[in-house]
């Protein structure tokens, strides 16, 4: 039986339709995905993401493990508050999972993972601990909030007043911890949206009253359906679509989340993933923009000219630009143009380096 969060019958009285998500009963949308996309990039939305796992980290030697375990550089997290994204890798430089890890003082560090890696990432991590001090404590009795869109901040601070009086002055990719009467909330600016605004982390049962105050702020419930267009427009991976243990950063758009220095740092992974870049990758994941009618669908072949074949990873109709747009990993030599194969027809696609839509702009030429 699917597990559910403290919000599932928040969800069925605001007439979401439920599925199973990675084990979870979950909101794939309330009536409409395309509004609800269009809520987020014109106005603010909230998302149920207590299906996500929480692990706090704490102890003397926490920093030296999470430098090792990560393949971004953890160093890098000197202000309290700062997160870092980062790919956790296996020895052959797969990608076990990506996260977010959020540095709040020397002996507490924050990391969510994806819900559908749960298992294996808490056994990886547990594996990979052992020679070091450190305390790991998955946090099962959260739950967390995604509050996005360009007018998500002001209206989470208008219903939620004092509760996060102190994430007001929060750049991006910072949290903060509130203290509160009732508790504490963890409050991160950091989403998955291509859009400004928080992600929540909070008790487990303080979440359905939370959730109606910001609903009473015109806040609209989003499903998971919006979600996945969102962070597809916003040129974000999903986890199990385009990168898995069976491919690397390199071949997944994220070698920018390497931190090759300093050189000593011997990460997990390292040594495969050095190898790589010395000899050139295969593959790469690129965007690709539909030129001619048609919706882009996952799994369909990429043909590019004269170089080979490849295939999109996540694909789907563009609300914001009123086309298709995809995710393919195809022949590292393949240049500005390639066809993707539709219903055994072959339609032009221009390639062109994510994001598509960034704060609801259009960042394609």
């Amino acid at each position: 039986m699917a597990s559910k969060t403290s919000l599932y019958d928040k969800h069925l009285a605001a007439g979401g339709k439920m599925v199973d998500f990675a084990g979870w009963e979950m909101p794939i949308h309330y009536g409409s995905q395309v509004q609800e996309h269009h809520q987020v990039r014109r106005d603010a939305g909230i998302f149920d993401v207590s299906h996500m796992t929480i692990i706090d980290f704490s102890g003397p030697d926490t920093r030296n493990f999470l430098g090792k375990l990560l393949a971004n550089d953890i160093n890098r997290l000197k202000k309290n508050g700062k997160a870092l994204y980062s790919c956790l890798l296996n020895e052959q430089a797969g990608v076990i999972d990506d996260l977010i890890v959020y540095y709040m003082n020397d002996d507490w560090f924050r990391m969510v993972v994806n819900a559908a890696t749960r298992e294996k990432d808490l056994a990886w991590i547990e594996k990979q601990s052992q020679q070091f001090d450190t305390t790991i404590n998955e946090r099962k009795n959260l739950a967390m909030l995604a509050v996005q869109g360009p007018h998500a901040r002001d209206k989470a601070h208008k219903a939620l007043g004092s509760k996060i009086k102190t994430a007001q002055d929060l750049q991006p990719f910072f949290a903060t911890n509130c203290v509160t009467d009732s508790g504490e909330i963890f409050v991160g600016r950091t989403g998955y949206t291509g859009e400004d605004g928080y992600e929540i982390v909070l008790p487990a049962e303080q979440a359905p009253q939370v959730w109606d105050t910001l609903l009473e702020a015109e806040i609209k419930p989003i499903g998971l359906g919006a979600r996945d267009t969102l962070r597809l427009e916003a040129g974000m991976n999903l986890y199990g679509q385009d990168m898995d243990e069976s491919t690397t950063p390199l071949e997944s758009g994220l070698a920018w989340t390497i931190a090759w220095q300093p050189e000593e740092r011997d990460f997990i992974g390292r040594d495969a993933l050095q190898k790589q870049r010395d000899s050139g990758v295969d593959q790469k994941l690129v965007g690709l923009v539909l030129e001619e009618r048609g919706v882009i669908r996952n799994h369909q072949n990429v043909i590019v000219e004269g170089v080979g074949e490849g295939e999109v990873t996540s694909g789907s109709f563009s609300p914001t630009l009123g086309c298709a747009i995809a995710f393919a990993r195809v022949p590292a030599q393949t240049g500005t143009q390639c066809h993707v194969e539709i219903r055994g027809e072959k339609r032009l696609a221009k390639v062109v380096k994510p994001p598509f839509v960034r704060f609801g702009q259009s960042c394609i030429d």
